[in-house]
């Protein structure tokens, strides 16, 4: 037999190996093999970059929102926002922005198909050498012949099968999302939680939190999932209560980094076994709709959109990126087209984790002056739809009415696009209407 050539790591997903693995412990890679570089850029960490002093970012020149009494103002949106700058290791962000794709503008599907045509899938199946397992259990998608063992792995020949959280969707009256592996990563490391809770008017609020996981961090999975249970469960018990959306989404950050650093208490034997790995660390933004406000918060790169339903009104980026190009522009050292044509520009400057030197949690809040529609994202979608007017250009014209089908549109814009890290997308109508709480 074949043996494979030793190496440390997997060369598809760089999981660390033991000596004598014929296939990747993580996404099933044949390390008997010749080496393939993978496409997908995951996020991975670069120590030894400075972080420069945060500057207010430029002001748009609308802003599509009613005054406020008191407060910052933002144009005619009345904002109030907390943005501290210290010093951080500085992680990479998964995808370069020159991956964009030119695409046709086509009439929107009543039905979006997803998921999407997929290049993961084996074109065609290898004629079945021995008879298909028999009774329930399952195939394998690569080879069709072998039978799934209870780790998730071919026993036949060892490829990694799809997971569950390969491709979610999850819809409440309020709100939608959907999250993707996309089409070059081995598996999906996004996580989100959608809600709804009364307010103690009776009015009604919706929650969506949206988490990116650090890829070169042990566990990315698991601290997105973790991070984003543990800020929806914070805001669902504060917001009943009285506390100010604002207030409570700055909590709910906070609980959530909680989360994420308790997953940094492993057991020695794991330290041992990966020595050299980062503490599972994630990325989280959030937004919190009523029926008069809107409250985002953040920490790291992924984003939120305002997008109003009449569209006579500019659409808008309500969060600033915790990324080396954003403080080079914020510090006035670079323009924004010198700063994102920089390697670096991606390398994102904060983020929820025990190695995270300082946590900073962004928050801002609202007043809009017209119906429309929120969307929280991590890059994986932004990455094809940067500029606010090309998010509103794919955001569908009746997404206010149909938030899932506009989540799963979304989505499917990012696959066409290269589809090359997770996506994930929540939609949010803005204003929340009176409905049904619950939670997914």
């Amino acid at each position: 037999m074949h043996q494979p050539a030793a190496l440390s790591m997997c060369p598809s997903c760089e999981w660390p190996l033991d000596s004598g693995d014929l296939y990747c412990g993580a996404c099933g890679y044949n390390l008997s093999a010749a080496p393939v570089s993978p496409d997908d850029r995951p996020t991975l960490v670069i120590n030894g970059l400075p972080r420069a002093a945060a500057e207010p970012p430029a002001e748009p020149d609308a802003w599509p929102a009613a005054p406020e009494a008191a407060g910052d103002t933002r144009g005619d949106i009345a904002a109030s926002e907390t943005q501290d700058a210290d010093d951080v290791r500085v992680r990479e962000s998964a995808d370069a922005r020159d991956g964009h794709a030119e695409r046709d503008e086509a009439a929107e599907p009543d039905d979006y198909p997803l998921p999407a045509p997929d290049p993961r899938a084996t074109a065609a199946a290898a004629p079945a050498a021995d008879p298909a397992p028999a009774g329930d259990a399952k195939i394998c998608v690569a080879c069709r012949t072998g039978s799934v063992a209870p780790d998730g792995y071919c026993e036949n020949c060892g490829h990694a099968q799809p997971r569950e959280r390969d491709h979610m969707e999850r819809e409440l009256d309020a709100v939608a999302a959907v999250s993707d592996r996309g089409l070059r990563h081995h598996r999906n490391e996004d996580s989100f939680a959608i809600s709804t809770a009364a307010l103690p008017d009776g009015s009604p609020a919706v929650v969506a939190i949206v988490c990116d996981g650090v890829s070169s961090a042990t566990r990315p999975d698991e601290a997105s999932a973790a991070a984003s249970r543990a800020a929806d469960a914070s805001l669902r018990a504060a917001l009943p209560r009285g506390i100010h959306p604002q207030q409570a989404m700055h909590d709910a950050i906070v609980a959530a980094a909680d989360a994420v650093n308790a997953l940094a208490a492993e057991p020695a034997a794991a330290r041992e076994h990966h020595p050299h790995q980062n503490a599972p660390a994630c990325t989280l933004v959030g937004a919190v709709v009523t029926g008069g406000l809107l409250v985002v918060g953040w920490v790291g790169d992924s984003r939120v959109y305002w997008v109003p339903v009449d569209r006579t009104g500019p659409a808008v980026r309500l969060t600033e990126d915790d990324s080396w190009a954003a403080q080079m522009v914020a510090a006035g050292l670079m323009n924004e087209a010198e700063a994102y044509a920089d390697e670096r520009a991606h390398a994102i400057t904060g983020w929820l984790g025990a190695d995270a030197y300082e946590l900073e949690p962004h928050t801002a809040s609202f007043k809009p002056d017209r119906p429309g529609v929120v969307v929280v994202c991590t890059d994986g979608l932004w990455n094809y739809a940067e500029a606010a007017e090309e998010m509103a250009a794919a955001v569908p014209a009746d997404a206010a009415e149909r938030p899932l089908h506009s989540a799963q549109v979304l989505v499917g814009h990012a696959l066409d696009g290269g589809g090359h890290d997770n996506v994930t997308v929540a939609v949010l109508p803005f204003p929340a209407a009176s409905r049904g709480a619950g939670s997914a």
